[in-house]
């Protein structure tokens, strides 16, 4: 740590500071950042050379949330069970491969061990109650305790790119669960047949633009592709693939679910597959989209954990809103029909126009189904189309005028029986009433 900062510490400058970011090769955490024990709430140690954490650290008695991804750690550290109020904590990309039952603290809600050397997880995760968010991707799993079934708050599960020979059928079974990864799986073997041919896009045949945005898989670049002479040319997008472990999965696992669902109009898929990159970067070509679609809302914030963030001034007419809810339902019910799963059905992956049109983006999570689970699986993800109409429905302007099974459906989709949820079939004939 600078002298600089140690020096504010010491001073008494950064008195009452409630989070603290520092990244410049630390090897121990020092003692001086006691200094803020009564305010600190966040504290992020990311991408520094830490292999532990002082005994010292529950005396950081407001601390709620811990970033160590990037770390050398080899095992997640025991002091963090004796920090009362921590409640997320992050260690992607480190060497984990221990979690001690000890290391758990007991009010954690979000815990993030993405891209480890985890092959086993300890039963004591099932005391973990208030678990919501639990991100295990890029591990060495073949089977989960099946004590997590005591997780019933638990929302969002990443599994992709483990080793699970057989899936857990049980997780179909968790009331809460919404959103779920498991691609990448030996039991999940990755699908290219949508019932037609994919399309291999030549790299000859792309000019590139501008960078449209990046995100945790890829690069999206705005492009001029030049089909087969006599075509005319076309402005599309390219993502290229960064050929990383990102939280959700792997990126071959993407590019899989964008090329079945590509053509659907609410779907932002896949025209084709990039052939010929001279770097052999995987890649795709995708619509250019107009730049009036915007997503519906922001990710989800520490606090709000499994829950999206929405303009304050977020309203929708009722048309609207009955188009917005009718396309997300049209093109989740085309995604399940080519028996995957889109992980990730969110409002900030919801694109919208401002008459109402919507669009289905972003399937980095996306999970061909595991054998056996079709209409189990099928109904978490009608859990998160549940949450979200509900999110859009009390924005509604005039929820008044809206059709009585309409207001009624969100109750069906997320009710904690998950047998009981309609099937997307069953929704799009309700929503046709």
């Amino acid at each position: 740590m600078s002298a600089e900062i140690l020096a504010q510490l010491r001073s008494g400058a950064l008195r009452g500071t409630t989070r603290f970011d520092f990244s410049a090769g630390l090897t121990a955490l020092p003692p001086e950042i006691l200094a803020l024990a009564d305010s600190l709430e966040i504290l992020n140690l990311s991408h520094n050379r830490l292999t532990e954490l002082p005994d010292w650290l529950p005396e950081l008695k407001k601390l709620r949330v811990l970033f160590c991804s990037g770390n050398p750690f080899r095992h997640v550290p025991e002091i963090l069970g004796q920090c009362p109020l921590l409640e997320m904590v992050g260690f992607k990309s480190c060497h984990i491969e221990t979690l001690s039952p000890a290391a758990l603290p007991p009010q954690l809600r979000w815990l993030i061990l993405s891209d480890n050397q985890l092959a086993a997880l300890p039963p004591e995760l099932g005391t973990c109650t208030r678990l919501q968010k639990l991100m295990l991707s890029g591990n060495r799993l073949t089977s989960l305790p099946p004590e997590l079934a005591h997780c019933q708050n638990l929302e969002l599960l990443r599994l992709a790119a483990n080793q699970f020979e057989t899936f857990p059928e049980w997780l179909c079974d968790l009331p809460s669960l919404a959103w779920l990864a498991v691609a990448g799986n030996p039991c999940t073997q990755i699908s290219l047949s949508p019932g037609r041919p994919i399309r291999e896009i030549p790299w000859s045949e792309l000019t590139m633009g501008p960078l449209l945005g990046e995100g945790a898989s890829g690069l999206i670049h705005q492009a001029v592709w030049a089909p087969d002479a006599g075509q005319p040319l076309r402005e599309v997008a390219v993502k290229l693939f960064k050929g990383a472990m990102t939280s959700d999965g792997l990126p071959a696992s993407e590019l899989a679910a964008c090329l079945v669902v590509g053509g659907h109009p609410y779907c932002v898929g896949a025209i084709g597959r990039i052939a010929g990159h001279p770097d052999d970067m995987e890649g795709m070509v995708m619509p250019l989209l107009d730049p009036g679609y915007r997503p519906l809302a922001g990710p989800p914030s520490l606090e709000s954990c499994t829950r999206d963030i929405y303009s304050p001034d977020a309203r929708f007419s009722t048309r609207q809103a009955r188009r917005l809810i009718t396309n997300l339902a049209t093109a989740a019910a085309q995604v399940h029909s080519f028996g995957f799963l889109h992980g990730d059905l969110y409002a900030h992956n919801l694109l919208h126009s401002p008459d109402g049109g919507a669009l289905l983006s972003d399937f980095g999570a996306a999970s061909p189904y595991p054998p056996g689970t079709t209409d189990k699986i099928e109904r978490i993800e009608v859990r998160a189309f549940g949450i979200l109409m509900e999110e859009i429905l009390d924005r509604c302007a005039d929820r008044a005028g809206l059709p009585a099974t309409l207001i009624a459906l969100p109750a069906l989709c997320i009710q904690p029986d998950v047998s009981a949820r309609p099937g997307f079939c069953g929704i799009m004939e309700m929503l046709r009433d």
